[in-house]
């Protein structure tokens, strides 16, 4: 176990009182360096000296050079690493992404953005080689390969967060993404622009008969796309004329499973009658599915639920399947651009926040309603599509002044206080 010496100082025993012990200078005091911080490393012993008063960097030193010891990704500063000495940043991205505290299909997607995007160019490196220049060149190559800025965005928050890990746990004292020198590319900020109410019933009638009731679980409750296929019978109660949102369906490791909705965040949405009617009808002429799936992870409990909206066979709905065979086509019929990351299912949760918004609801029951984790998120999202304040403000100053030369107003109130 490491440990500071003080080469200023012994401890000698005091004859003055037994069994106890003093402090007295030894016969280097004042000469040199005071402190000589010792670690047993994997060769032999690792030192450093430290000044006078510098006793807690000596602490430190020793607590930081014990965990690159114990990791195995210590190495003498006195002699030149060689080129890619150490943990690389693909074994230690590998064991971070494993114990990184989020759900399965999240880790599953960075795993998969690590895989193709920042392994083949930093991977070989050790954490402790990676500079700011590094960064920059990964970068660089990315916008030549044609990569978004939203994208780009995205991938350089999570090598930042996989520094980050490195630097709390004292591989490295600086997080190379976050030097001067490095700009993180920023995402663009698009407006929501929502549908109109045509396109969403030109949408509708694209679909085949089994699946445009998803239209209005999305337009009207304001569901994701995995929360319409997990809608169950029991999630409704039509005479408080209400859903519980209570669960998505989303692939893992290739396999489906029910889980909470994003956020973790369950709650409840007002049922309108159009809506409801239509989620009966759809249910009279393709009857609820009970489908039975893991929660959360493929090896987690299974829950049995029955499930509104089914595929052809009756079995739970791929995003991706969906999406190729019928929402594309759907969206095609209806004259509107349809290409990869155009008007998806989310859309519909768009439109469904632009009409509240429209008719004046607040900010707090929409967000509530969409199930976003912060209020503050969905102002940010929605605040272009608020009816504009300006004619409220001059219908409540014209009220005022309206009245001013009623029995109440300034012109009366001013020749009172003349009269006194």
């Amino acid at each position: 176990m490491g440990h500071v010496q003080d080469r200023w100082f012994k401890d000698e025993p005091d004859p003055n009182r037994p069994g106890k012990t003093k402090r007295v200078p030894t016969s280097r005091y004042g000469v040199g360096k005071r402190y000589r911080a010792r670690v047993a490393g994997p060769e032999g012993e690792v030192s450093e000296s430290f000044a006078d008063g510098e006793i807690k960097a000596a602490r430190e030193w020793v607590r930081k050079t014990e965990t690159s010891i114990s990791l195995g990704t210590w190495t003498d500063p006195k002699a030149k690493p060689p080129e890619g000495d150490g943990v690389t940043i693909e074994v230690f991205g590998s064991k971070w992404l494993a114990d990184l505290d989020v759900d399965e299909a999240s880790r599953e997607i960075m795993e998969m953005r690590f895989r193709k995007n920042i392994y083949p160019h930093l991977g070989g490196q050790a954490v402790t080689a990676v500079k700011a220049s590094d960064v920059r060149s990964w970068d660089s190559k990315l916008r030549k390969q044609g990569l978004s800025d939203q994208y780009r965005h995205t991938l350089f928050k999570n090598l930042a967060a996989l520094f980050n890990a490195a630097v709390d746990d004292d591989l490295i004292s600086k997080n190379p993404c976050s030097g001067k020198s490095v700009k993180m590319p920023k995402a663009p900020k698009h407006k929501v622009v929502p549908w109109e109410e045509g396109q969403v019933w030109a949408v509708r009638r694209g679909l085949p008969k089994r699946f445009q009731v998803v239209t209005d679980v999305g337009a009207g409750l304001g569901l994701r796309q995995g929360e319409c296929f997990a809608l169950a019978v029991e999630d409704i109660d039509r005479e408080a004329r209400r859903v519980t949102v209570c669960r998505q369906l989303k692939t893992v490791r290739n396999r489906l499973v029910f889980d909470l909705p994003k956020y973790d965040k369950v709650r409840q949405v007002p049922l309108p009658e159009p809506v409801n009617r239509s989620i009966e009808e759809h249910m009279r002429e393709f009857p609820p599915v009970e489908i039975t799936l893991p929660w959360a992870v493929p090896d987690g409990k299974l829950v049995t639920v029955r499930v509104i909206l089914t595929s052809v066979r009756e079995l739970p709905i791929r995003s991706n399947d969906f999406d190729r065979e019928y929402w594309k086509k759907a969206l095609k019929a209806a004259d509107m651009p349809h290409g990869r990351y155009e008007n998806g299912m989310h859309d519909l949760r768009h439109f469904f926040a632009s009409v509240l918004l429209d008719q004046g609801e607040s900010i707090k029951a929409v967000a509530e309603w969409l199930g976003h984790a912060d209020a503050s998120f969905t102002l940010r999202t929605y605040t272009h599509l608020m009816p504009s304040s300006d004619e409220r403000t001059r219908g409540v100053i014209d009220g005022v002044y309206s009245r001013r030369d009623g029995p109440d107003g300034p012109s009366t109130a001013h020749s009172d206080h003349q009269d006194h």
